[in-house]
């Protein structure tokens, strides 16, 4: 409790902590149905788009966020157009685009300003790079993504199992789709500048993987999620302050651990069920 207080009495580590607990949350309840969509990888693909666009903001003087929001948006949107249609596999897209983004930002980066602090806390994350208005503008666009999740919760469900009977009973299952992935493209955003360009797609892919050890049900997977993603979150941000270590690579380690103590218990269940 001693190093908890120590840690809130410095407002950066406030800062980070409310602006990466809202992303955590974002980004573990999407992950949800991107992992059950065999989508998981997009988190690592629209990161890298996100720093490509980001470097580019930077070299021209723009703000990176207002810059790389839109860019990342209609990467998604793209991704899933090319993939729906057929022509490129998922995970083929997503690599292609991926590789293409982030060659273009090192470019960019290296032709300009070089690897200046700016650029190399989006690349691995940095918790004093939140400012204030970073905060701010994370926690309304958390509470966006929030909401038009919980809204949409039961089409999203369904667009996620069965599209076929989705599209059978009347829902517009591109239309989710494409939300589905617009929400995971802002989360990715808004979260660079704690985790990383190289990071990021742990807080979508880790959580829904560690609840699915235990929980069968998606409702028990999606809320077990949320609830590992800000334990986990909190977890590392303790662990990164206490030993000094980077705050992103400090939040995977813990989320690694949850994995792995949860795959433990689904080996116990199965044995107590044998008997």
């Amino acid at each position: 409790m001693g190093i908890i207080s120590e840690m809130l009495s410095y407002p950066f580590m406030v800062r980070a902590l409310i602006g990466g607990l809202l992303v955590s949350l974002c980004a573990s309840l999407l992950g949800v149905s991107l992992v059950l969509k065999r989508y998981s990888m997009i988190g690592d693909g629209l990161s890298h788009v996100s720093f490509g666009s980001l470097s580019i903001a930077l070299a021209a003087g723009w703000s990176p966020l207002k810059v790389s929001i839109p860019v990342v948006v209609l990467a998604a949107f793209f991704l899933l157009r090319i993939t729906e249609h057929g022509k490129v596999k998922s995970d083929a897209a997503i690599a292609m685009i991926s590789a293409s983004a982030l060659a273009i930002g090192i470019i960019v980066t290296s032709l300009t300003t070089g690897m200046t602090t700016d650029v190399s806390s989006y690349m691995f994350g940095s918790i004093l790079a939140m400012s204030r208005e970073d905060v701010q503008f994370a926690a309304v666009l958390s509470m966006v993504v929030l909401g038009l999740y919980l809204f949409c919760y039961n089409k999203v469900f369904a667009v996620t199992f069965d599209e076929s009977f989705a599209k059978a009973t009347g829902v517009n299952v591109s239309l989710y789709n494409v939300l589905i992935a617009v929400l995971t493209a802002i989360t990715i955003v808004i979260g660079m500048r704690m985790m990383g360009a190289m990071l990021i797609s742990s807080l979508i892919i880790f959580p829904a993987l560690t609840s699915m050890r235990v929980f069968k049900s998606f409702r028990g997977v999606v809320i077990a999620s949320g609830i590992l993603s800000l334990i986990c979150f909190f977890g590392g941000m303790v662990m990164s302050y206490t030993y000094s270590t980077p705050a992103g690579a400090s939040v995977v380690v813990v989320d690694l651990a949850a994995f792995l103590l949860f795959s433990l218990i689904q080996r116990g269940i199965a044995a107590t069920a044998r008997k």
